[in-house]
């Protein structure tokens, strides 16, 4: 650690306000070897919510042969209950996948560990449940990548006790390189079989090649999750409810007009949110509409032109997005000014990518931004109750985590001083 503490610098400005944390360059990527004895054992296992009380289990063999079935109970080699799913597998030029079993088992109790194994036989694995009811815990982290920083950040949220990871994009980092989606899934089937991980999509993820590939090929057929039980018809955006939360995954990278079939889907999400039963509204994407960084300066500003009003109206409490490659906090922001009915903003981007992190800011910063650092990490986000959370942000520190920001947030579905008004939506 001192060696590489040596190199490292941190600026902070006259009133305690960090602007930047000068980090050595991104780690080399990791090297990662095959898990899999045989065509036939599952691999590359990854889970994620679906509906009410039930996981999706996903997972890949080089066999077709190999049954989309996952037998699961709560105690372990005793499995009292089975599933069987669907399989696909897509091609990518020359690359063809190995065949990707999706498998939704349930209905699931709450707050309990289950132990299970795929197509018939191999390895146990296990997951716990989230709880029915608060509190609830969530890891956020955007841009991971599979470098040396990648494998710092993902064991020091394994030893986070989080219920569910959320991911705004930028999973893989394979841009093209199809064997790096492969490789990518094995790095996470630690943390990704035993929690349910939601992922929207990010730049990374679109891999076209005009007249050759469509956009998003892999990302579709290795990460489904679950769009048809929200009303939506894309993959790229939907929601989900767990225990007293809204959340919802929204695409940057497919149309978001006001006559998309997104904007529409959203609009119709929206009405369907009851904060009786889920007093906290969550919003996720990719590219940041609040950026005082110099890197991708701009580019979510179409989006929230058009969509801002509706999170305004909703009264969403926290947005989380990733692409900038450097984690800042904002206050309660609409229209680019402080305003206590809006959502907060995090960018969470800063995973351990193999870009390097984004070390220019913009100054003097806005002041709607109250915290920035361009420093690999992750985000723990633990919902107390009705009305409480704590959110905080730990640096990865020479392999070490470091908490370095930290906030207790108030939602807006009990506030008093947010309402329903014309005015509230004129701002």
């Amino acid at each position: 650690m001192a060696s590489m503490g040596a190199a490292l610098t941190f600026l902070v400005l006259y009133f305690g306000y960090a602007c930047a944390y000068v980090r050595p360059p991104a780690r080399s990527m990791l090297s990662l070897a095959s898990h899999s004895a045989s065509h036939t054992d599952p691999q590359q296992v990854h889970i994620s919510l679906v509906g009410k009380n039930h996981m999706r289990i996903t997972w890949l063999t080089q066999s077709k042969d190999v049954p989309s079935a996952v037998e699961y109970g709560t105690s372990p080699g005793a499995y009292i209950s089975s599933a069987n799913g669907e399989i696909t597998k897509y091609s990518y030029m020359l690359y063809k996948s190995g065949y990707i079993h999706h498998t939704v088992i349930g209905p699931l109790d709450a707050d309990k560990t289950y132990y299970y194994r795929c197509g018939g036989y191999g390895l146990e694995y296990s997951f716990k449940t989230p709880p029915s009811q608060f509190p609830i815990s969530f890891a956020i982290v955007g841009d991971l990548g599979q470098t040396e920083w990648t494998a710092s950040t993902l064991e020091h949220i394994q030893n986070f006790k989080h219920d569910v990871l959320l991911l705004p994009g930028d999973l893989s980092y394979a841009d093209y390189k199809q064997d790096l989606w492969d490789s990518f899934a094995h790095l996470v089937e630690p943390l990704a079989s035993r929690r349910p991980w939601m992922v929207t999509e990010g730049n990374h993820e679109i891999e076209k090649i005009p007249l050759l590939t469509h956009s998003f090929d892999a990302f579709n057929a290795r990460w489904r999750m679950p769009f048809e039980e929200s009303g939506s018809d894309s993959n790229l955006y939907y929601s989900f409810e767990v225990a007293g939360v809204h959340i919802i995954m929204l695409g940057s990278y497919t149309d978001y007009g006001k006559d998309s079939d997104q904007y529409k889907w959203l609009q119709a999400d929206f009405s369907r949110v009851n904060r009786r039963t889920t007093p906290w509204l969550i919003v996720v994407f990719h590219s940041p509409w609040y950026n005082s960084n110099t890197a991708h300066q701009g580019e979510g500003d179409d989006m929230m032109e058009t969509m801002e009003p509706l999170l305004y109206t909703a009264k969403v409490d926290m947005v989380f997005a990733g692409h900038v490659h450097a984690y800042e906090r904002f206050t309660r922001v609409y229209k680019k000014n402080i305003n206590p009915c809006g959502a907060m903003h995090i960018t969470i981007g800063d995973g351990g990518n193999r870009e390097g992190l984004a070390s220019k800011f913009l100054n003097p910063h806005p002041q709607y931004s109250l915290f920035r650092e361009a420093s690999f990490g992750h985000g723990e986000l633990s919902i107390y109750n009705a009305t409480h959370a704590h959110w905080s942000w730990h640096r990865n520190d020479d392999d070490q985590p470091v908490k370095v920001d930290e906030v207790w947030i108030t939602n807006l579905s009990n506030s008093s001083t947010c309402t329903d008004s014309d005015d509230m939506v004129k701002g």
